[in-house]
């Protein structure tokens, strides 16, 4: 086997993961930044109404990433197994089958959600006041969803060539350019929700064309040779198959948005939205590096599980939980500590500011286990025992916080809203401990499987 892979199993553990988290950890927080730096800018630009209609368009963005993410995902999935296999014809037939989907899917929603979006977003739970805000910015934000798409399909399947360095790229230059762009369009153009959507469809544009020069450059294992103007639907089905998982998860997210608003618009009014959406972009920025950890993990896991070198399983799995609990931690004495001062730099709104403190108060209360919930769920999707890993990733959302977000307030008002977020996280974690507990005999075994990893190696 490649040197690249038979390190997976002789390295030093702590080696690896930092090899293989910060590429990850780099790109995704630029990310976040991206959507601190955006929710900071419209604060002050705009408003609080500005800020509760960014919170009332994200489920929106939400579904859309997700048929991209899902796409890109199962699309990946698949190019991966092919390029193994050395059937580089069948590889770019499917990558040809996932610019098709992409492309096809992405002007189908953007035609549907403008023709419907001033209902979509009053669905979401957009007011008269956050309206005129929210359809503002998404009549343009649409305009951009193929440029969006592509690139998140595309960063998937660049990842599954393992270039994690290009996919960081992408992400750098297009999060980047945006962040330059929002206060010249915002403020020096003076043009509020508009400048802040023309700023982030020209980011998503330049990031598109940077992907799609990699791939016309000749960079990448795949080229753009088959385009059909039918799709194969064989492989179609196997790309939904796959990616469906992604789908379901990302469209939980958005499913659990909608609730939120909807019981912050009847128990808080637009104040206690624009709460939500600044805590939120807080809470995406805080667990990135958590989630670099996971991504880091993952290979290193599934490549040892697979050798039987169960000792090292269990090394990665103890670091992993390790310091994203220590993480999670620093998370959780700024957010005690500090609430105030946080919301603050994104509203000079006494009122959203005077709420804001006891609400992420209240959504941070037991932030410390999240880490061990991140890393299992990242565990079992490793290890490929999808039902499991399907069930962790659905637990927070759709099965415990939708459901107490809409009981809740009932007892509580507003606070109830609040108080289903530390509920909700601490079923999780009881579910995954339960799953890691009755599996315990499996991922911390101390014996080493050299066995097998000799076979890999002689074979290899």
């Amino acid at each position: 086997m490649k040197q690249q892979s038979a390190r997976l199993g002789t390295e030093k553990i702590s080696s690896l993961m930092v090899r293989f988290s910060i590429p990850a950890f780099i790109g995704m927080f630029v990310m976040a930044f991206y959507n601190i730096a955006d929710t900071f800018f419209i604060a002050r630009g705009v408003g609080t109404s500005g800020v509760a209609a960014l919170s009332i368009a994200f489920p929106l963005q939400l579904i859309i990433t997700a048929f991209a993410a899902a796409i890109g995902i199962g699309g990946s999935s698949i190019i991966s197994r092919r390029l193994g296999e050395n059937r580089l014809g069948e590889a770019n037939k499917i990558f040809g089958n996932v610019i098709w989907l992409v492309g096809f899917l992405s002007v189908l929603m953007v035609v549907a959600a403008l023709a419907f979006l001033e209902p979509i977003l009053i669905t979401f739970g957009a007011t008269a006041d956050i309206l005129p805000y929210a359809s503002e910015y998404m009549s343009i934000i649409l305009y951009g969803a193929i440029f969006q798409a592509f690139a998140m399909s595309m960063n998937n399947v660049v990842r599954s060539e393992g270039n994690a360095k290009m996919a960081m790229l992408t992400m750098i230059i297009s999060a980047g350019l945006n962040i330059i762009l929002d206060p010249i369009f915002i403020f020096a153009l003076d043009m509020g929700m508009a400048g802040a959507a023309i700023a982030t469809v020209i980011s998503q544009a330049v990031g598109a064309v940077w992907i799609y020069l990699y791939f016309r450059a000749g960079k990448s294992s795949l080229e753009f040779k088959w385009i059909g103007l039918l799709p194969d639907w064989r492989i179609v089905k196997e790309i939904a198959q796959i990616g469906s998982a992604t789908f379901v998860r990302q469209t939980a997210g958005s499913l659990m948005f909608i609730a939120v608003n909807w019981m912050l618009v009847i128990y808080g009014g637009e104040s206690a939205v624009a709460i939500f959406g600044i805590i939120n972009r807080i809470m995406m920025f805080a667990i990135m590096p958590m989630f670099g950890i996971v991504q880091g993990m993952q290979p290193i896991i599934g490549f040892n599980y697979g050798a039987k070198l169960y000792h090292r399983v269990s090394d990665t799995l103890k670091l992993g939980i390790a310091v994203s609990t220590v993480l999670a931690i620093m998370v959780w004495v700024v957010t005690m500590l500090f609430p105030g001062v946080l919301m603050s730099v994104f509203s000079t709104d006494p009122e959203v500011i005077r709420g804001g403190e006891e609400a992420m108060r209240f959504i941070f209360l037991i932030v410390p286990i999240i880490g061990f919930q991140m890393v299992t769920g990242g565990l079992y999707q490793a290890l490929g025992k999808a039902k499991i890993s399907f069930i962790l990733s659905m637990a927070r959302q759709l099965i415990f916080l939708i459901p107490l977000v809409l009981i809740l307030p009932t007892f509580f008002g507003l606070t109830g809203v609040w108080l289903a977020f530390p509920i909700a996280d601490l079923l999780a974690f009881i579910l995954s401990m339960y799953f890691v507990m009755r599996d315990r005999k499996e991922l911390f075994q101390k014996t080493p499987g050299s066995v097998k990893m000799r076979e890999a190696g002689v074979n290899g």
